[in-house]
């Protein structure tokens, strides 16, 4: 089964990005499963129910987050609705949402487990995502084999480190978070595909998604600003496509995807 995963899209023109490269994507790999990062969708930072029905439009199945998943007030509600949205599994107990999905794949018969987690390190704290992880596949395994995980981390060292974790127990480690797709994919030798980042869908000219004026400026004087996506020019849409095998989970292979757009 071929697998898609989307990196984080950010704005409105990573929405139109994505709008208009997925589904060609989608009849080019005919992928049994769609992950889409969505945790920027809404004016770069956060997600709504309507920037969330543009992804599911353009194609996703399930849509992950990260650490910027609250920005969006609408986002409490629309977490508690809507199982297909994943926030991080790894923050504490009576947090809005869930952290972890089983649904059905587009192959009949095949069910997908989802896993979205957040690293700790040169970020804020929460509950360890190695332990959340284990307690998670106790009961994800006995569903389906094919369990895929988006880990949205800093630090590449914590990446690293967190896919070995997993290597032989999940499908796929998908990092997400820096914006910067890596050149470093690979199926560790337990048969589990990697990458420490799957980089973004947005403007290409920008500072990872968004305007580079005000990211230089507080760079230089260290005074806050407001940072927003371009609203044109040119933009990529950044992912990966794994080949797994549904009967053991393992993966066959990972490969690269950049799409521009001018």
């Amino acid at each position: 089964m071929v697998v898609l995963h989307i990196g984080d899209v950010v704005g409105r023109i990573g929405r139109r990005t994505l709008a208009r490269v997925l589904p060609e994507l989608i009849a080019e790999h005919t992928p049994g499963f769609v992950i889409v990062n969505g945790e920027n969708a809404a004016g770069g930072t956060g997600i709504t129910g309507s920037t969330a029905e543009e992804l599911f439009t353009g194609g996703a199945d399930c849509i992950t987050t990260g650490n910027h998943v609250w920005a969006q007030r609408e986002a409490f509600e629309l977490l508690d609705k809507d199982s297909r949205i994943l926030r991080p599994a790894n923050y504490p107990p009576g947090v809005p949402g869930r952290g972890a999905v089983v649904m059905p794949a587009r192959e009949a018969g095949l069910q997908v487990g989802v896993i979205n987690l957040c690293g700790r390190v040169f970020m804020r704290e929460l509950d360890c995502p190695f332990r959340a992880a284990d307690a998670l596949l106790e009961w994800m395994r006995e569903q389906t084999p094919l369990v895929l995980v988006d880990f949205h981390a800093e630090a590449t060292s914590e990446k690293v480190a967190f896919g070995r974790y997993l290597d032989g127990r999940v499908t796929a480690v998908i990092g997400t978070h820096t914006h910067v797709q890596t050149a470093d994919e690979r199926v560790l030798p337990g048969g589990t595909a990697y990458i420490t980042d799957v980089g973004m869908t947005g403007a290409i000219d920008s500072i990872i998604g968004v305007e580079p004026e005000p990211v230089l400026r507080r760079f230089t004087t260290q005074v806050p600003s407001r940072f927003d996506p371009p609203k044109s020019g040119p933009a990529m849409l950044c992912g990966v496509v794994l080949d797994v095998d549904p009967s053991t989970g393992r993966a066959w292979s990972i490969e690269r995807i950049r799409r521009e757009l001018p």
